[in-house]
Order: structure tokens, then sequence, then C-alpha cells
């Protein structure tokens, strides 16, 4: 939603100076530069990335404008998740967890958390970390170096889709540019005819310079920043959980277990101690 708000700003920033300043809207609708320029731009993105990446980018481009999903209620519910688990765990051991873990559709405490149950990843994380602990000898240390490869391959998978996005802004300059040398093409074209004439054509040249450098600074840039936040907060969750599981199986009762991951969470989206107390007790 932000990546909106400031998309609304720069366009009425640049085109309300432009009105103010006396400039005229209609000169600067050119869509054949535009074609050029975002053509270009499409095509440099589709043969430089592979498949993946491509579907990486469109697919969470909607998350850009719905808002982050790891919002501090979404936090709650995993670390009350986890209080919830460790609970049994300490209870019923490990073999009163397999049953929740393997089928986590039918689970009971799984299911009163529908947003973390509508999140693959982290129901994977999860779910994957409990069989291992349940189903093996390993230690914590060797299941902390697991855990941080895990979410650092995570981070590098998500990041793709920032980096990619990042290139085709820093490309949108030299884009416009062959725009506006086009256009000139066109005005030498044109040369010894009317002036008006003429000028229409260096104007709609001009015009593919500034739609380039505006795509790459005003928008798509952005964009590739925001995908760059947002791998860094899905990180950021399974970091929690990580924490959280380390804790319980260093020998840490459930509720100081949740207390470690709640400190690994940003300021902004961190619940204090009691909202997270308040919230384990009514789950």
């Amino acid at each position: 939603m932000s990546w909106l708000i400031g998309g609304i700003i720069v366009i009425s920033s640049v085109l309300g100076g432009y009105v103010l300043s006396h400039g005229e809207l209609i000169a600067l609708w050119q869509p054949f530069e535009l074609l050029i320029i975002g053509g270009a731009a499409l095509g440099s993105f589709i043969s430089s990335n592979p498949l993946k990446v491509i579907r990486g980018v469109f697919g969470r481009i909607p998350y850009l404008l719905r808002g982050s999903r790891y919002t501090k209620a979404l936090y709650m519910d995993v670390l009350a998740l986890l209080y919830q688990l460790f609970n049994k765990w300490r209870r019923e051991g490990l073999v009163g967890l397999e049953e929740d873990v393997d089928d986590p559709e039918t689970s009971p405490i799984f299911l009163a958390y529908p947003q973390i149950t509508n999140d693959p990843r982290i129901m994977e994380f999860i779910t994957d970390y409990l069989r291992i602990i349940s189903s093996g000898n390993m230690s914590a240390h060797e299941l902390e170096s697991l855990m941080e490869a895990d979410i650092e391959t995570a981070f590098e998978e998500s990041e793709l889709s920032s980096d990619a996005v990042t290139k085709i802004a820093d490309a949108l300059p030299g884009f416009g540019i062959v725009a506006a040398v086009l256009g000139i093409v066109i005005t030498m074209k044109s040369l010894g005819g009317p002036p008006e004439e003429l000028g229409v054509h260096v104007a709609a040249a001009l015009v593919g310079t500034f739609l380039g450098i505006l795509l790459a600074y005003g928008f798509v840039g952005p964009i590739g920043i925001a995908l760059g936040h947002m791998a860094r907060e899905e990180v950021k969750c399974l970091e929690c959980i990580k924490v959280s599981i380390l804790a319980m199986l260093g020998g840490v009762p459930p509720q100081l277990a949740v207390e470690f991951g709640r400190k690994t969470l940003y300021t902004t989206e961190r619940p204090s101690f009691i909202e997270l107390e308040e919230h384990v007790k009514s789950s």
C-alpha cells in the first residue's frame, strides 16, 4: 500500500509542478515512446531472468498493493502456535506432536491459526524441523546450522525478485535514451518542414528521456527496494521460529521459549511481553 501511495505522490508532484509551470499535459502523451521504453524493458526482463524469477516477481507485486502480511497480528499468532506446540511437547514428549506435525491440516492446534496455515513457507519450516527433532539424534548445534542454511537459502531466493527488478530500473534511463534517439531520427527526417512540426518531434524525443528516468527512479526502482524489504520480512519470521524452537530444545520452558523468538522481531511489529502473554492465554 505504501508503494501505491508513494507512486501517487510522485505523479502528483511531477505533473502538478509541470502544469503549474504552464506546461501542457497533452505534450507528455507519447504512447509510442512509452511502447518503446516499456516493451524494451519487458523484453530485457524476460530474457535476463529464468521463469521462476519472473513468476516470483509477478507473484509478489500484489502484496505491495495489499501491504505486508508480516504484521504484529501474524507474529503473535506464530508465537501463540509455537507456545501451544511446545506445551504439548513438554506434556507428552515429541511423540505427542507427531500427529499434529504429520497432518497439520487436521490438527486442532494448527487449525486455530488460519493465517499461518495459509502460509506454506511458515508451515513447512515449523513442521519440517519438528519432524527432524522427533526423528533424529541431531544436536542443537547441528540443527541451528541447518536452520541458518535454510533461512539463508530462503532469503537468497526471495531476493532474486528484488535484484531482477532493480536491474531493470537501472536500464530504464538507457531505454529512455533509445526512445529519444529514435525521436531525433524522426526529427532529422522532417528537417525543412514547418517549425511547429519539428517542435512536436523534438518534444516527443525529450519525453522519451523523461519517461525512462521517471519510470526508473519513481516507480520500478522503488518496487525493487520494496521487494527487498519483503524478502527481509519473510526471513525475519523464520528467524523468530528458529530461535524459539532452539530455546525449547535447550530446555527453556514454553513461555520463555516464545519470548526468545519475540525478542528477534523488529520493534515496529514486536508485541510487548504483556500483549503476547494475554494473546497466548486467550488462545
